[in-house]
C-alpha cells in the first residue's frame, strides 16, 4: 500500500514536470519515440543508463548533445538528500551515449533535483559547483549559452569563475564610500558565501553612480548578460537612465549606451537587444503576469502595495534566467515583503541599495552589509552638508480643533474638487491626525506659512533675502493644492514662484527640472514623487506638513536636502548665497520628535567656534560639542578655496577632513558601543574615545588659529543693532580709485600676457576661442591676496570713469572677464556684458539664416536657444555639453541628432564662431 502512494506521488510529480519541462521550451519525449531534431532542447523520460546506474528520469539533450539529467522525486522529498543520486546519473552514460555527450570532469554539466513544487540545480561549469533552488528550469537555448561560454573560455566558463579575476578598479572617479562598495559587492560575489549583497549608502553618496561602475565591469568583465535595475518609482527611472548614458567607461573613455542597451521597461516586455533595463517591481510584475502597463507616470501602479505577498508564475518571455544580477535602487521599502516574490522568481545575485536599511531588509539580506557609509559620515566627507531643525507649532496643528453645529462650511468633492457649502447638523470635533485628510483647516496652513515667511530672514536664513528652494510635503494632492495656493498669497507672489510637482500635475517631470535650475521658481509641493531618489541639489529647505512614521521614508525625504552644489552652480539658481553649508528642515507637525530621527551634528548652537576649539585644547568637550565641531568644520572646509585647503591641510600635517571624520566616527553609536564592549568603565571607555578624535586639533595650537583666521575670512557680520546716521551726501563721485583699479586692471594684463591663457587666445586667430576652465583659472587669480578683485569691481571702476562706453548690468557671471579684457586691450570699443552681446549676435544670426532662406522648427529653436544660453554662460559650447542640463531631458547628444539631424556638428561650429567672435 505504501509502495503504491508512493508511485501515486512520483506519478504525480512527473506530470507536474512534464509541464514545467513543457512550458520552458522544452520536448518531452519517452524513450521509444526520441527524435532530438524536434527543437533545441529534448528531455528524454527513463532513459537507460551505463550498467549499475539504472534508469535516469529524464535525459536532457541540447542541440542533439546530452547535457544534463532530471532526477525526479515526489513533493515534500528533501531534495538535498537525494543529491547522490543525480550526481550518479550524471557520471553513468553508456559508452553509446557519451560519445555525443557533453561532460566536465567524465560527468554531464547539469545536475536537477525537482519535484514538481520545488526545484534545485546544479551548474558543473561554476567553481565548487553546488546546488541551488531556482524558481523554474532553464529554457534550452539558456543552457546552450552556458556551453557556448564554457568552450570560448574553460578555465572561466561562468560568471561566477570570472568575477574572481576581475582587472584592478579604476579609484580615480570614485569617492572613497564608492570604492568600499564596489570592492564589498565584488568580494561578495567571488566569494560566493551569500546570494544577496547589501549597501547601506547614505544618500547624495553616490549610489547609482556607484551601481554603474559595477554594472560596467560586470558586463564587460564579469561575464554577466543582462541586469534587472529596479528603482523605487517610475520617474526616477529617467534619472537612473541618464545617468547610465551619462557615464563615461574608465578604459576608453565611451558612453556606457555606445556599448551597452539601457532601456526602461515596457508595457511590450523587455528588448531582447537589452543589456541593462530599469523599472519598478510593480511593473516587471505586470510584465510576469502578462499584463500592461502604462508607459508615463502611474502612481496608482508604481505606488501600488498589495495587502498580501503577490504570487508569482512562470513567464516564457521573461523566465527566471533573464537577468544575472537584480539590483535594487532605495532597497528599504515594502518591496523585500510584499514584492519579496518577484525578487526571488530570478535566479540572480541581488544587490540592495540604500540608506536606511530596516530589520527586514537586513533578514532580506541575510545580514550581509557588504559596506556601510552613514549620514553623519558623508557629512564630515563633504559629500552631503548637515542640517538644522526649525519647529513651527500651532494650536490645531498640535490638537485639533471644533466646529459648531450650525455653521456654514464648504465641501469638497475629493473626485472631482467641486465645492459645495453645507450647514452642519451636529458638532464636528477633529484631531490633528485628522488634519488636512477629512477636514482642511485654512487658518491653519496659512499661520504656518505666514511663520515660516515671518521667520524665514530673521531665524532660518538670517543673512539672506531670496526665498531658498523650499520643498514642501503635504498628506494627499486635494491638501498640496490647498498648500500651493495659500504659498503664493502669503508671499504674495505668481505661479513662477511656487509650484504643485505630483503625478497629477502638468508636465511634472519639466516642472521638476525648473525647480532645479529655475532662479524665480523657489518652492515646490509635493506629496511623494520628489520623496526618494530625486536630485535637487540647490534645495535648502525641507519643509514637513505631513507626518511620516517610517524612520526609512523619513531619512529619504530628508536627503532631499542634504546634496552638495558647486558655488557657482549654487549662486546661480539662489543670487544671493555664497556656498551650501547646510539645510534646514522646517516641522509643522511634530514629525522631527520621533525617537527615529536622529539628531544633525550641529546639536549646540549658542557655542562659537572658538569656544568650541578652546574646549577641544583642554579636552574637555562633551559628546554634543564634539558632534558640533565636526559640523562647523564640515562646513567650514566646504567654504575653502583650493589653496586654503591645502593649506590647512598642510598646518594640520595631515587630511583635515580626516579629522572631521574621526570626530564623528567618535560620536557613533555603534562605534561607541564597540568600544565600552568588555570595558569595566564603559563611560571613561567613551571619554577615550572623543579624548582621541579631538588629540590632532587639541595637540596643535597653529591649526586652531588657523582655522579661526579662515572662519573669520569667510564670514561676514550682519548688523542689525547699530543705526546709522547721515553725514553728508555729494552730487560727485571720487573717480580716484576707481582709475587706480582700472589702471592696475590694465597693468596686470600686460605684466602676466604670457601667463594668462585667456589673454593669449584673445590675442590670436579669431576662431580660437576661451576655454571656461581658463576664465575660470584667470577670475580666480585675480581674486586672491594682494588684488582681491572682482568682475564687478572692476566693471564698476570702468563705469565710474567710462560711464558712457559701458553699460550697466546688476549681476556679472565669469564669462564677463572676457569683455572686460577684449575692452582692455582695444578689441571692442564699448563694455558689454557677455551674455548681453551673445543674446544680440544671436538675434542677428538668426535674421542672416532667414534672409539666406532657413527657416527653424519650435523644435529646432528649442535646441539653438539653449545653445545660445550655454554659449552666454560658458563662453562656447561643445558636443559633449549637450549631455547635461538642459539637453538631457530631450534625449542630450543623441536627441539634438534626431531633432537637428546632419546639421547639429555644423550649427555648433557656426553658434561658437558667430557668438563668441
Amino acid at each position: 500500500m505504501a509502495d503504491d502512494l508512493r508511485l501515486q506521488a512520483e506519478q504525480r510529480a512527473r506530470i507536474l514536470i512534464d509541464r514545467q519541462l513543457r512550458e520552458a521550451g522544452w520536448v518531452v519525449q519517452d524513450r521509444s519515440e526520441i527524435n532530438l531534431f524536434v527543437g533545441t532542447g529534448v528531455a528524454v523520460r527513463e532513459a537507460i543508463m551505463a550498467k549499475g546506474h539504472g534508469r535516469v528520469d529524464y535525459l536532457l539533450y541540447v542541440n542533439q548533445r546530452v547535457v544534463g539529467v532530471i532526477e525526479a522525486k515526489p513533493e515534500g522529498t528533501p531534495l538535498s538528500g537525494v543529491e547522490w543520486q543525480s550526481a550518479m546519473y550524471a557520471e553513468g552514460l553508456p559508452p553509446a551515449v557519451r560519445l555525443k555527450a557533453l561532460t566536465r570532469d567524465g560527468r554531464l554539466p547539469f545536475v536537477f533535483e525537482a519535484s514538481g513544487s520545488e526545484t534545485h540545480f546544479t551548474n558543473g561549469y561554476d567553481p565548487q559547483p553546488r546546488a541551488r533552488r531556482i524558481f523554474a528550469f532553464p529554457q534550452p537555448g539558456a543552457l546552450a549559452r552556458i556551453v557556448r561560454g564554457a568552450e570560448a573560455d574553460p578555465k572561466r566558463p561562468t560568471w561566477r569563475a570570472k568575477v574572481r579575476h576581475l582587472p584592478p578598479l579604476d579609484v580615480a572617479p570614485l569617492r572613497p564610500a564608492q570604492i568600499t562598495a564596489i570592492e564589498g559587492v565584488e568580494h561578495s560575489l567571488a566569494e560566493q558565501r551569500f546570494d544577496r549583497s547589501l549597501v547601506q549608502m547614505a544618500t547624495g553618496a553616490g549610489k547609482t553612480y556607484t551601481a554603474v561602475t559595477e554594472c560596467y565591469r560586470l558586463l564587460k568583465h564579469g561575464g554577466f548578460t543582462r541586469v534587472l535595475f529596479l528603482v523605487d518609482r517610475n520617474n526616477l527611472a529617467d534619472q537612473t537612465l541618464a545617468e547610465f548614458q551619462n557615464y563615461r567607461t574608465p578604459d576608453d573613455g565611451r558612453r556606457f549606451t555606445e556599448l551597452y542597451n539601457v532601456d526602461k521597461l515596457t508595457s511590450a516586455g523587455m528588448l531582447g537587444s537589452s543589456s541593462v533595463v530599469i523599472s519598478t517591481i510593480q511593473r516587471v510584475y505586470k510584465v510576469l503576469a502578462c499584463d500592461t502597463a502604462p508607459e508615463g507616470d502611474d502612481p496608482g501602479l508604481d505606488g501600488y502595495v498589495p495587502d498580501a505577498p503577490v504570487s508569482v508564475v512562470y513567464s516564457a518571455g521573461m523566465p527566471p534566467e533573464t537577468f544575472d544580477l537584480v539590483i535594487v535602487d532605495e532597497a528599504h521599502r515594502s518591496i523585500y515583503g510584499v514584492w519579496r516574490g518577484v525578487l526571488e522568481y530570478f535566479d540572480a545575485h541581488i544587490v540592495g541599495l540604500t540608506a536606511t536599511p530596516g530589520k527586514q531588509t537586513f533578514g532580506f539580506f541575510r545580514q550581509n552589509l557588504v559596506s556601510e557609509y552613514t549620514y553623519p559620515q558623508s557629512v564630515a566627507d563633504n559629500v552631503n552638508v548637515d542640517f538644522d531643525l526649525y519647529r513651527i507649532k500651532t494650536q490645531i496643528s498640535s490638537q485639533g480643533s471644533k466646529i459648531d453645529a450650525g455653521t456654514v462650511v464648504p465641501k469638497v468633492d475629493r473626485r472631482t474638487r467641486v465645492q459645495r457649502l453645507e450647514t452642519l447638523d451636529e458638532d464636528l470635533e477633529y484631531t490633528h491626525k485628522q488634519l488636512d485628510r477629512a477636514v482642511t483647516a485654512t487658518s491653519q496652513i496659512r499661520l504656518v506659512l505666514e511663520t515660516f515667511r515671518d521667520k524665514l530672514f530673521t531665524e532660518i536664513f538670517p543673512d539672506r533675502h531670496t526665498v531658498p528652494k523650499t520643498l514642501i510635503f503635504c498628506k494627499d494632492d486635494a491638501h498640496a493644492e490647498e498648500v500651493v495656493t495659500t504659498v503664493r498669497e502669503v508671499f504674495g507672489k505668481g505661479n513662477d514662484f511656487a509650484t504643485k510637482i505630483t503625478y497629477s500635475a502638468r508636465d511634472p517631470k519639466g516642472q521638476l527640472q525648473a525647480f532645479r535650475t529655475s532662479a524665480s521658481l523657489r518652492i515646490a509641493v509635493t506629496v511623494d514623487m520628489i520623496a526618494t531618489g530625486t536630485d535637487v541639489k540647490p534645495l535648502e529647505c525641507v519643509f514637513f506638513m505631513r507626518d511620516v512614521r517610517s524612520a526609512a521614508y523619513f531619512e529619504q525625504m530628508k536627503g532631499r536636502g542634504a546634496r552638495t552644489i558647486t558655488a557657482a552652480d549654487f549662486q546661480a539658481v539662489t543670487p544671493d548665497a555664497t556656498q551650501k553649508t547646510r539645510f534646514v528642515i522646517v516641522d509643522a507637525v511634530g514629525v522631527t520628535e520621533h525617537d527615529f530621527v536622529d539628531p544633525p551634528l550641529n546639536r549646540d548652537k549658542g557655542i562659537s567656534l572658538k569656544q568650541l576649539l578652546d574646549k577641544a585644547a583642554t579636552l574637555t568637550l562633551t559628546e554634543a560639542e564634539t558632534a558640533t565641531l565636526a559640523s562647523r568644520l564640515a562646513a567650514l572646509e566646504l567654504q575653502l578655496t583650493p589653496d586654503e585647503r591645502t593649506e590647512l591641510d598642510a598646518v594640520a600635517g595631515g587630511s583635515v577632513r580626516g579629522i572631521v571624520r574621526g570626530l564623528v566616527d567618535a560620536v557613533d553609536p555603534d562605534t561607541q558601543a564597540r568600544a565600552i564592549a568588555g570595558a569595566a568603565d564603559p563611560e571613561a571607555a567613551v571619554q577615550d574615545l572623543l579624548d582621541t578624535a579631538v588629540r590632532p586639533v587639541a595637540a596643535n595650537p597653529q591649526l586652531r588659529q588657523r582655522i579661526l583666521e579662515l572662519r573669520r575670512t569667510h564670514d561676514r557680520i550682519i548688523d542689525e543693532v547699530s543705526v546709522d546716521v547721515l553725514e553728508d551726501a555729494y552730487g560727485m563721485v571720487d573717480t580716484s580709485r576707481a582709475r587706480s583699479i582700472v589702471e592696475s586692471w590694465r597693468v596686470y594684463l600686460d605684466e602676466h600676457r604670457d601667463e594668462i591663457t585667456a589673454f593669449q587666445l584673445l590675442m590670436e586667430a579669431r576662431e580660437r576661442r576661451i576655454a571656461f576652465a581658463d576664465i575660470k583659472e584667470l577670475a580666480e587669480r585675480i581674486q586672491r591676496p594682494p588684488r582681491n578683485w572682482t568682475i564687478d569691481l572692476i566693471w564698476a571702476a570702468h563705469q565710474a570713469i567710462e560711464a558712457r562706453r559701458v553699460r550697466h548690468s546688476d549681476r556679472h557671471t565669469l564669462t564677463d572677464l572676457v569683455s572686460l579684457i577684449r575692452y582692455t586691450i582695444g578689441q571692442d570699443k564699448e563694455l558689454v556684458p557677455y551674455a548681453e552681446k551673445v543674446r544680440e549676435r544671436y538675434a542677428g544670426w538668426l535674421r542672416q539664416q532667414e534672409q539666406a532662406g532657413a527657416t527653424f522648427t519650435e523644435t529646432e529653436r528649442w535646441w539653438l536657444d539653449r545653445m545660445a544660453e550655454v554659449i552666454a554662460a560658458s563662453a562656447g559650447i561643445n558636443p559633449d555639453d549637450l549631455d547635461n542640463t538642459p539637453f538631457t531631458e530631450r534625449g542630450g547628444i543623441d536627441g539634438a541628432i534626431r531633432d537637428l539631424g546632419p546639421r547639429t556638428a555644423t550649427l555648433i561650429d557656426q553658434l561658437n564662431t558667430e557668438l563668441t567672435a
